[in-house]
């Protein structure tokens, strides 16, 4: 089944080893996620296209009870919506990002954890199209990635 990334410019794809893809700014050094054409410290508009770091450290969390609203495209519905684990990853020396937490159970979750960049299915579109999305893992002892 074809699959395609939630949008273009976000995450490299298709990739054995994904990385977010943001900015630098030139002038001061300043990372953004995603990427923007100017540098929201010091205005400069000299930024270069970056692949993100794929670990950071779980910067914080908190569980998502209701279905979000608009422009949310998910495939849930009130009926079906079952919760799931947002967090912020902080990549080291660059930006924290706001993500999905997916394979943990929010009891397990440690601020602070190492976390590692993963790609997951968000959505199937009505021609079987799989909609993939980035989100992040806590890493477990003696996991290699």
């Amino acid at each position: 089944m074809p699959q395609v990334p939630i949008a273009e410019g976000v995450f490299t794809w298709p990739s054995e080893a994904p990385h977010l893809i943001g900015a630098r700014c030139g002038a001061c050094g300043t990372h953004t996620f995603p990427a923007q054409p100017g540098c929201p410290r010091c205005g400069s508009e000299d930024m270069a296209i970056v692949e993100l770091a794929d670990r950071g450290t779980l910067f914080t969390f908190t569980t998502q009870e209701f279905l979000p609203k608009e422009p949310y495209t998910g495939p849930e519905t009130d009926d079906d919506f079952a919760g799931f684990v947002v967090g912020y990853v902080e990549l080291p020396g660059e930006v924290i990002v706001e993500t999905r937490i997916v394979d943990a159970d929010p009891s397990e979750l440690r601020i602070g954890m190492p976390a590692q960049l993963v790609v997951v299915p968000f959505r199937r579109e009505p021609d079987g199209t799989e909609v993939m999305t980035y989100a992040f893992a806590p890493v477990r002892e003696g996991a290699t990635a």
